[in-house]
Formats: C-alpha cells, structure tokens, sequence
C-alpha cells in the first residue's frame, strides 16, 4: 500500500488508471490500524482492477479538507479524478470486497 501526500494526490489518486481506494488514516487510529492488514490483501489480489493508497489525516490537511473527511478510517473511491463512493469505519475483508462489487465491475 502507498502512502501518499498533499502534494502527490493529484498524480497518485486524481490521474490514476484504474479506481484508486484511499484510506484516511492516522497514527492514533486504533480502527485505522485493524483495517492495515485486510486494505493490504485487497491490494495484493486486486491491484490489476485498484489501486490501494493512505493519506495520513494529521500531516495532509489540504486533502482532508478537500473532500470533507470528519473520521477515520475513511475510505473514498475514486474514478477519473472523481469520489464515487465512501465508507467510515473499519470492516472485515468480505464486507469491504462487497461493497466495492461496483466499483471492481
């Protein structure tokens, strides 16, 4: 998984080839830190389909005010440059595969 910054988002995230999954995270977060490992095998099986980034919270503001994120984890989707979708909190593996059933299509 990638981390990226303020000023990397816009390569990385906005210009990317595929859906890019974004997690907001932060050092502090303890549910930011059970969602690690299942974010991890989600980008190892479907790197061909998603890109899998992070963005701490704490050290890149501009982005975290751009798209308005008021909790972690958050997870953001992105498509040609755009946010189509968003989840709060962490969740199990198959639960997140299901919810981004549509974006993978």
């Amino acid at each position: 998984m990638i981390e990226v910054t303020d000023a990397e988002f816009g390569t990385e995230v906005l210009a990317a080839d595929r859906p890019v999954l974004v997690k907001f995270t932060a050092t502090w977060c303890g549910p930011c830190r059970q969602l690690a490992p299942v974010l991890k095998e989600v980008s190892a099986e479907e790197s061909d389909r998603l890109k899998v980034v992070e963005i701490d919270v704490d050290s890149n503001p501009e982005t975290v005010s751009r798209y308005a994120v008021l909790s972690t984890p958050t997870l953001m989707v992105f498509r040609g440059g755009e946010p189509v979708k968003s989840m709060v909190g962490a969740r199990p593996k198959r639960r997140l595969l299901q919810e981004l059933e549509d974006v993978l299509a």
